[in-house]
This record gives C-alpha cells, sequence and structure tokens, in this order.
C-alpha cells in the first residue's frame, strides 16, 4: 500500500497494490501492521455501507465527545468526491479541508482522523460508499454543518440544481458553533 500525506495532518490517502488478471483484479484493502507501520493506529469498531443516486451529497457530519470517529472510507461501486473538514480546536489547518475523488476504478482510501467533519458527494449514477470507523454510533454525538457552509466554499462537482440532500444535511451551524472534541 502507498500511504500519501495530504495538505492536513493526519488525513490520508491510502492506494493499494492492485492485481490485475485476466480473471480481474485483486487488493488488500486494509492491513493493520501496513497502517500501523504508517503512523495510523486504530481499531476499528464498527462497517458502514451506502448507497446514493448521482446529486447526492451526504454530510457534513461527525461525532463528538466521547463517541468521536476516526474514518476509512472507500468507494466500492461508482464515484464520489469525498471531504474531509479540519474542526479540531487549535489546529493550525482548523476549517480547511482535503477533497479527493474515491472510485471503484482508482481503488483510492481516505483516512480521516477523529476532529473532522466528512462528506462525500455522488459523481456517478450511483455510488456504493463503505467505511469503517473506530467508535460506536451514537445518535446523541451527531453534529454537522451545511454541505454549502460558506466558511468552506467546496466544490462538490455537482450543479446545484441536482443536489439532493436530506434534512439533517441542512442544518444552519457555523465554524464558531463546533463543539469541543474529545481526542
Amino acid at each position: 500500500m502507498n500511504f500519501i500525506k495530504t495538505a492536513i495532518d493526519g488525513v490520508v490517502i491510502v492506494e493499494p497494490k492492485v492485481f490485475n488478471d485476466a480473471r480481474g483484479y485483486f487488493y488488500e484493502s486494509y492491513n493493520e501492521n501496513d497502517f500501523k507501520a504508517n503512523g495510523i493506529d486504530c481499531r476499528f469498531v464498527q462497517d458502514n455501507q451506502s448507497k446514493s443516486t448521482y446529486g447526492v451529497i451526504r454530510g457534513l457530519h461527525c461525532q463528538t465527545g466521547e463517541f468521536c470517529q476516526a474514518k476509512l472510507v472507500r468507494v466500492l461501486q461508482g464515484k464520489v468526491l469525498d471531504v474531509a473538514v479540519d474542526v479540531r480546536a487549535g489546529s493550525k489547518t482548523f476549517g480547511q479541508y482535503v477533497a479527493v475523488e474515491l472510485s471503484d476504478e482508482n481503488h483510492r482510501q481516505l483516512f480521516i482522523p477523529r476532529g473532522f467533519l466528512h462528506g462525500f458527494s455522488v459523481l456517478s449514477d450511483t455510488a456504493v460508499f463503505s467505511y469503517k470507523v473506530d467508535n460506536f454510533y451514537n445518535k446523541q454525538s451527531e453534529w454537522g454543518m451545511r454541505y454549502d457552509a460558506p466558511e468552506f466554499k467546496i466544490d462538490w462537482k455537482v450543479p446545484a440544481d441536482k443536489v439532493i440532500t436530506s434534512e439533517k444535511d441542512r442544518i444552519e451551524h457555523s465554524l464558531k458553533d463546533v463543539p469541543a472534541f474529545a481526542l
């Protein structure tokens, strides 16, 4: 695996070594030893999966307090723009984000440490999105900001008239409302 550091400390793009032949392909998507050797020491406790159609934007979400979560995200089918926003108190990159295209063709994954908002937009007809987390979900600890929050100016690569979101993704919080994170 190739571990690529991003402009924000702790957010890492993971590129597997893909072995192709006449049958298709094979790759190792997770190897605890490789991750630890590259500074990612998480014990993942839950796997989640979603399927969405073109134009869906899920996020920006996080878990707070004792339920903060690190995530390892990837796309099993289709293509998304995956976004991680740094909301760690005192971070020199607070309010900045990393956006990475993940697809079933590039096999890339994104590791997102605790203390980040996370979201993605679907750029293909459909996308099956999968992610591991290092802490169990707790509804009372969920927090979020609008995907189109003016503080970020994220280009989700979906025209405004094609965006599909849930009510939860229209929360009117701002960066000044970010709760303290227990990391």
